[in-house]
C-alpha cells in the first residue's frame, strides 16, 4: 500500500512538472476594416482596402505565425496581405464562442493576429485583462485600434490599445 501510495504521488508530481507552459507571444486583435453598406456580407471599402494594406504593413516584422478571421468577407479580406506576406493561411473561428479562440490562442506558438468585428472584439480582448480595466465594443465609425496583447510565459497577459498611426 505505501509503495501504491509513492508511485501515484511521484505520477501526480511528474505530472504537474510536464504541464505544457504557455509561451510568451504576442496576440494582435483588430476590427475589421473599412465596408461597403451594399449587403449583408459586404466586401471592403477603397478605404477599408487601404487600411488592411497598411496592418499588413504594421505586422510584417511581427513575426506573425497565425492568422484568425471570421467567416465573412471583410474580415477575411483584412487579413489577406499579411497572410499573403507572411506566408499563413487564414483560420476560421466562431464570434460566438470566445472560449475556444482564447483556448486556441494560449496554445499556439508564436504571434498571432485576429480580425474581428466591433460588437465581438472587446469579448475576445476582455479576456486578457483585469476586472477594472475593461474595454467597451466599438462604436460603428472606429476602426482605428489594434488591441496588443501580450500573453507572458507564466499566465499572466497585458493589453494595450493603440491607434494604427501609433506603428
Amino acid at each position: 500500500m505505501k509503495n501504491s501510495f509513492l508511485i501515484i504521488l511521484t505520477l501526480i508530481i511528474i505530472g504537474f512538472g510536464c504541464s505544457p507552459k504557455q509561451e510568451a507571444k504576442t496576440v494582435y486583435i483588430v476590427r475589421h476594416a473599412e465596408k461597403m453598406l451594399d449587403t449583408d456580407d459586404p466586401q471592403l471599402s477603397v478605404a477599408g482596402t487601404v487600411r488592411s494594406k497598411k496592418l499588413g504593413q504594421i505586422l510584417t516584422d511581427k513575426q506573425i505565425k497565425h492568422a484568425f478571421s471570421t467567416s465573412t468577407v471583410r474580415t477575411k479580406a483584412t487579413l489577406q496581405p499579411i497572410s499573403n506576406i507572411a506566408g499563413i493561411a487564414i483560420e476560421i473561428y466562431d464570434p460566438q464562442n470566445h472560449d475556444d479562440l482564447v483556448e486556441e490562442l494560449k496554445k499556439r506558438k508564436g504571434n498571432v493576429v485576429v480580425v474581428g468585428h466591433s460588437n465581438t472584439i472587446h469579448h475576445l480582448v476582455n479576456y486578457f485583462v483585469d476586472e477594472g480595466g475593461k474595454f467597451e465594443e466599438l462604436e460603428d465609425i472606429e476602426y482605428d485600434y489594434i488591441f496588443e496583447v501580450t500573453l507572458e510565459s507564466d499566465g499572466s497577459s497585458s493589453v494595450v490599445r493603440r491607434l494604427y498611426k501609433e506603428f
